[in-house]
């Protein structure tokens, strides 16, 4: 398993359930940090806030008990897309990953759509044949997907206490990590699961390199991420819903 995460936490937002439940079940996972965070305002030095990041990721993968932390680390705000495609080219290469957990294009945040894209342009380097052997499951960091597009649910009610202790490890980012609970709660509530839940949209390599292969410049900036104010949560489920639909008839 190789899971993609484009800043350091973003795994634990949207995935850490499902990866602890993989580590679990014996499956070998790789983690792979793209940028290090400098950007976040909690220290007013940004080598200060990096360093921070880099630690916080650090501590979150030993309490997933991950195989391996892959921390690429770009300077946030400051790498291209080329430099991060090389570097997935290389792990795809090295570690042929059964399924990878990844960002998409449906978010808001640059950093985000950028990370999409390297891999979406590393996967459609990779031969054919291989390529028919990865899935890429799609997950949520703070925008919500279509429940129409969530095709995967993992129900992480069992090990709650667990992922709540690998969450809290990012300490400088508590304040955005706050969504991340009641996330779980709607997607429990959508898929009629008694508890928390994870949700998934699950495509083929090919497919997922195909939504993700145009410049995210001419993406669309219209989804809506969760809020520390609860009561707008529903605009985020409602924004961009027929950008959603596009995206999904784009995977099918």
């Amino acid at each position: 398993m190789l899971v993609v995460a484009p800043h350091p936490d973003d795994e634990a937002i949207g995935c850490v359930g499902t990866v602890l439940l993989h580590v679990r079940s014996g499956d070998r996972v790789c983690l792979a940090v793209a940028t290090d965070g400098r950007q976040s305002k909690v220290f007013a030095d940004p080598a200060q806030m990096a360093l921070q990041r880099h630690r916080e990721a650090r501590n979150a993968a030993n309490l997933m008990q991950v195989e391996r932390l892959e921390w690429i680390g770009l300077p946030e705000g400051e790498w291209s897309v080329s430099q991060l495609q090389a570097v997935l080219r290389a792990l795809l290469e090295e570690l042929e990953p059964g399924v990878i957990y990844a960002p998409s294009r449906i978010d808001f945040h640059p950093e985000h759509f950028k990370v999409a894209h390297a891999l979406a342009l590393a996967l459609g380097e990779i031969s054919a044949p291989r390529m028919n052997d990865i899935r890429v499951r799609i997950y949520q960091v703070q925008v919500p997907l279509n429940p129409l597009m969530s095709n995967m649910v993992t129900d992480v009610s069992a090990i709650r206490s667990d992922y709540e202790t690998v969450l809290r490890a990012y300490e400088s980012q508590a304040g955005t990590i706050q969504c991340a609970y009641r996330q779980r709660r709607y997607s429990a509530a959508l898929h009629r699961i008694a508890g928390q839940a994870e949700e998934f949209w699950e495509i083929s390599a090919q497919r997922y390199a195909a939504v993700h292969a145009e410049s995210p410049e001419r993406w669309p900036r219209v989804f809506r991420g969760l809020r520390n104010f609860p009561l707008s949560d529903p605009l985020a489920y409602l924004a961009g819903m027929n950008e959603r639909r596009k995206i999904q008839a784009m995977g099918r």
